[in-house]
């Protein structure tokens, strides 16, 4: 076999160990992780046992692509290139549009456009070329004010609009807490833009994703990274758990956080709660710091989607990887304030598709993934990005792979 088909094996063999995740309702508040511990081998294998009795269609990695790199800390029109955390792409042009969650570090709130060049015939991932940037503005037209300032803000996901020709772009805000108490609240929020960076409106987000400076609502860096749109409407997720939901996951136990569904008139439809897995090892030393969350979202069709979760651990580095979840029987949560207690729930199914960490060594800061263009084999294309932080012990590349069972209408 060539390396890159080896190079694949390898990734789906992690997928292999969990094909398939069935969670059980969450019973009396506790965390998924928790529940599931507790809950007999026998019960866990009826779950799944139910799960696959159903029809489904499964999106898999068939082939890995390639990798394509930009240089750190490029200088281009005058901005500093860095922090992708965003990514999608224009099917009828093949533009892509990138976002950066630069803070006024460098440069003002930003995002990119540019072209990924993937050969439709072969698949051949052979290069990253940007050719614009546009600052996002407020509604006055003046750019967003730098990292700890009122209205703050910090760009993590972005989207590309057809219909409209405006891009929908994710803030993850900003908010107090027990390390940084001088930080003032920037709400959490989802924004349309012009083409030109000009804000074109805003998506009303539910009243339990409202910042405050207590301990309720969404954590701080716990805020809004996952954004698509779906056939209906549009999708959102926080990285992770609110207060009310419970506390962030550790190596013993996972922990909620919620997805967001909006109509295409933004009236907010459903919500639901996505399983974050356990911490994938511990930290070095073992009380060092980590940071876990679900990075990226994706809609595969109105109710399948796929999921980045991604991981950084002291003395480790990241873990990523790549699940597809369904939200078909799962409960709306929206109306409940808290799920950290409270009646039973449940969550979301989800399912492995693979172990992103394999495709790249070291692995990276896995934040960005959107759908490449249809191959002539019928597949399509996925590629997933990093943010460098603008660190030099970190790198921007983008991976592309092949994928069967895409969204139909793809292109």
């Amino acid at each position: 076999m060539n390396g890159q088909q080896a190079l694949w094996r390898g990734i789906a063999a992690g997928a292999a160990v969990l094909a398939v995740m069935a969670v059980p309702a969450v019973a009396d508040g506790r965390p998924a992780a928790d529940a599931a511990s507790e809950a007999s081998t026998a019960t866990n294998g009826t779950a799944a046992e139910r799960a696959d009795a159903q029809p489904q269609r499964r999106l898999r990695i068939t082939r890995f692509l390639g990798e394509r790199r930009l240089p750190h800390k490029m200088t281009f029109k005058g901005t500093t290139f860095g922090g992708v955390s965003g990514i999608d792409r224009d099917p009828r042009t093949g533009t892509w549009y990138l976002i950066s969650d630069d803070r006024w570090r460098y440069d003002p709130a930003r995002f990119y456009t540019g072209r990924l060049d993937i050969d439709p015939s072969t698949g051949a991932f052979t290069g990253v070329r940007i050719s614009g940037v546009q600052t996002l503005t407020r509604r006055d037209g003046s750019p967003y004010p730098g990292y700890a300032k009122p209205e703050s803000a910090d760009p993590e996901s972005i989207r590309y609009d057809p219909r409209s020709g405006r891009v929908l772009w994710g803030n993850e805000g900003d908010r107090p807490d027990e390390t940084h108490a001088d930080i003032p609240v920037s709400d959490l929020s989802v924004r349309w833009a012009g083409r030109d960076g000009r804000h074109r409106g805003d998506v009303r987000l539910p009243g339990n994703l409202k910042q405050t400076d207590t301990r309720r609502g969404p954590r701080r860096n716990f805020g809004i990274e996952g954004l698509t749109f779906t056939p209906h409407g549009i999708a959102a997720m926080v990285e992770g758990p609110r207060y009310e939901d419970g506390e962030p996951p550790t190596v013993e136990r996972g922990a909620p956080a919620r997805l967001t569904l909006w109509s295409r008139s933004g009236q907010v439809r459903a919500q639901y709660a996505y399983l974050i897995d356990r911490l994938p090892a511990r930290p070095v030393p073992p009380d060092g710091a980590t940071d876990t969350g679900v990075s990226e979202i994706l809609a595969i069709d109105g109710h399948r989607f796929l999921a980045l979760e991604r991981s950084w651990l002291q003395g480790v580095g990241y873990r990523v990887r790549l699940y597809e979840f369904d939200t078909r029987g799962a409960t709306d949560v929206l109306r409940r304030d808290g799920l950290a207690e409270g009646g039973p729930y449940r969550p979301v199914t989800k399912r492995l598709v693979g172990d992103l960490g394999r495709a790249s060594r070291p692995v990276q800061n896995l934040e960005a993934m959107g759908w490449g263009p249809r191959l002539a084999s019928g597949e399509c294309t996925l590629v997933v990005g990093s943010d460098d932080n603008f660190s030099a012990e970190e790198i921007t590349h983008f991976l592309a792979f092949a994928v069967s069972d895409c969204p139909s209408g793809q292109r």
